[in-house]
């Protein structure tokens, strides 16, 4: 039974913004983990959306935080609140509003903002409308450090992005036939995602134990244990897959098929349930290979030249039976997606809203509308000029790197979904717990019922509005393809993992910002990153934590002085 009960009304509003702000979070957050997949034509957004429901749902519950501090007890003095717990529900429901209104906003205009920030803005901005002090001094989760995220968090990713494309770039794609070493090379890169990846589970899983408490010797442990475990089911597995796949051009052959693994070096392999479509390789550089090569990138420079640069003498694959097959010509990428207001709602257009079809054809069109949406080519006209400077390498190397950069955006996601999840439900767990008890607790046990809810609104806000920022964090700052993207998001992982041992303030959004740059300017040449674009994300950064801070401290200076009668 509750203590507060004369304040369950407002309980129910801080539940109707919580579901808001978990829905935002999603929108908003999701699409970081899964941006770079969606621009390298590595995933579409349809499978992405069905990925992000499930990734996020196992990250919320599976490895949620069981225990949620009071939100951000560093940013404003709780024990303010003692006296007059029923405040701290108010404050606590103001932050939450706060915070869901503001990444509704931002994703709607294309910010990708830092949802931990967004809740911090929230809370500045209602404590100081409470009266409450605020830590603006240098300490953990302080809004000093919030700041200093801003230039930190991408400067270490893209460091660290760039060192792991340059040594793709240097050890495979720019040697004499790149896709021999690539397949000497790869199962090194899938062995060693598997081995950061690993220690980024066990680091970061809420409640878990430090680096310190599990000792070397086990991490040692599960990290040698896993790189070699992984290296060997890859020249097992994959290269056997590879090399019928894109060697011997089998389009029958598909990733189910990955299990039969040396079985697959016969000429006539047992495959169950063989691919009827006869499609080889997919292009994930979209055609870019005829601008490539007909795109003059500097006034002293020739289409001719270009074409040698980007594939100088001697280090062209030979031509694979799988290019024979290859998906589609540049014509066909560059095709114009259908708006799904046309694909949905066309065919019925002349029947009147309540009939059968007309109805159904709007639940179809308001389901599928968010994954629908083209995030690849829709700025194309405008991209071109950035995209140009950026060098395209060979399609059957790229592939080679598809499976890695879907577990890397597949574990950050898990990983997003079990820390990040806080931010939405962290408020609400403060206000509940303290109707529950007619106390005010620095810690709120949180129960798995509304981890449950978070975890599902989590990607039904992807599915629904994460278009958004996937335009705005993929293709529109640099060309993205299969081995950038890897090397963004596993140089992103790595810079999260390390900086959450050293304490150093990082946002996910803002280290996927700064790797994708590192990367785009391995291609030595500045004009190959949009800069116009990176001032654009910079500007949302910056204007979060004033916007939430505004908007919950408007709602909690009013709700404070509203007269009562």
């Amino acid at each position: 039974m509750a203590v507060l009960q004369q304040y369950s009304w407002i309980i129910a509003l801080i539940s109707i913004a919580f579901c808001v702000s978990s829905f935002g979070n999603g929108a908003n957050d999701v699409a970081n983990s899964y941006a770079t997949s969606v621009a390298a034509r590595t995933l579409t957004m349809p499978q992405v959306g069905i990925l992000a429901m499930v990734t996020e749902f196992v990250g919320a519950v599976a490895l949620g935080s069981r225990v949620t501090g009071t939100i951000k007890n560093n940013i404003i003095d709780i024990k303010h609140f003692t006296a007059k717990p029923a405040t701290l529900i108010l404050i606590m429901g103001c932050t939450e509003f706060g915070s869901a209104a503001w990444l509704i906003i931002a994703t709607k205009s294309g910010f990708p903002v830092s949802t931990t920030q967004t809740v911090v803005g929230a809370l500045v901005g209602a404590g100081i409308a409470a009266g409450a002090d605020v830590s603006w001094g240098w300490k953990k989760g302080s809004v000093s450090q919030v700041a200093a995220s801003w230039a930190i968090a991408p400067l270490i990713a893209a460091g660290f992005s760039a060192i792991l494309f340059g040594t793709i770039k240097f050890g495979i794609l720019n040697r004499k036939d790149p896709f021999k070493w690539a397949m000497r090379l790869t199962p090194f890169y899938y062995a060693f995602t598997a081995a950061v990846l690993a220690l980024f589970m066990v680091v970061e899983v809420p409640n878990g134990d430090s680096l310190e408490e599990f000792g070397v010797g086990k991490i040692c442990g599960i990290v040698f244990g896993t790189f070699f475990g992984v290296l060997g089911l890859a020249y097992i597995f994959f290269i056997p897959y590879f090399h019928r796949r894109i060697v011997a051009g089998d389009t029958r052959i598909r990733s189910w098929h990955i299990p039969l693994g040396p079985l697959l070096w016969r000429d006539n392999p047992p495959l169950y349930w063989p691919s009827k479509r006869g499609a080889g390789v997919k292009d994930y550089s979209g055609g870019a290979k005829t601008i490539q090569h007909t795109t003059a990138t500097s006034p002293h420079e020739t289409p001719d030249m270009i074409s040698k640069s980007a594939h100088p003498e001697g280090t062209e694959s030979p031509v694979l039976d799988s290019e024979k097959n290859a998906l589609p010509s540049a014509a066909l990428e560059h095709a114009v997606v259908m708006d799904a207001r046309e694909k949905y709602l066309g065919p019925t257009e002349g029947k009147k809203i309540y009939h059968p079809k007309r109805a159904f054809a709007y639940v179809n069109y308001i389901f599928w509308r968010g994954v629908s949406k083209d995030c690849v080519t829709f700025d194309a006209e405008h991209l071109h000029k950035t995209h140009a400077h950026a060098a395209v390498y060979d399609n059957n190397v790229e592939h080679l790197w598809t499976y890695a950069q879907v577990a890397s955006a597949m574990m950050m996601s898990i990983a997003h979904g079990s820390n990040d999840v806080a931010n939405a439900v962290a408020p609400w767990v403060a206000a509940y717990q303290t109707y529950m008890t007619g106390k005010v607790t620095s810690k709120g046990d949180t129960p798995v019922w509304i981890l449950v809810i978070a975890g599902f609104l989590l990607g039904t806000g992807f599915w629904f509005f994460g278009y958004h920022i996937i335009r705005s964090l993929g293709n529109r700052i640099t060309r993205v393809s299969p081995t950038r993207g890897y090397s963004i998001e596993l140089g992103a992982a790595i810079t999260v993992l390390l900086a959450s041992q050293l304490a150093l303030p990082v946002s996910t959004t803002q280290c996927l910002t700064g790797a994708t740059v590192g990367v785009a300017l391995m291609n030595f040449d500045a004009a190959a990153v949009n800069w116009k674009q990176l001032g654009f994300i910079f500007m949302g950064w910056v204007f979060t934590l004033p916007a939430a801070g505004l908007i919950a401290g408007l709602l909690t200076a009013m709700a404070l002085n509203t007269p009562h009668f």
